[in-house]
């Protein structure tokens, strides 16, 4: 029989190790220069900058930023539903 608090153990340790891979992620950033516009983006997908002849655009990163959260949102999503239909939540 399993034991429920080593399950819980085993949970937290994932949790804290989550933790741990995101806040090195968005401490980590790239850099892209396509012509005349830049990008830097964290490693979570924060788009911290855009800027097109050296101008910053704030609307821009705005709506990338928006556009990255609901895809990542409908992922979520997609992979709850595929957790659930596998019995693992």
């Amino acid at each position: 029989m399993m034991n429920p608090f080593k399950a819980l153990g085993d949970i937290n340790a994932m949790r804290k190790q989550a933790s741990q891979i995101q806040q090195a992620l968005e401490a980590e950033e790239f850099e892209v220069v396509q012509g005349n516009i830049r990008i830097v983006i964290t490693g979570n997908q924060n788009v911290k900058v855009v800027e097109i002849d050296g101008v910053p655009n704030e609307d821009f990163r705005r709506a990338i930023n928006d556009a990255i959260k609901r895809s990542q949102q409908a992922a979520a999503g997609k992979l709850a539903e595929l957790s659930k239909n596998l019995n693992l939540q």
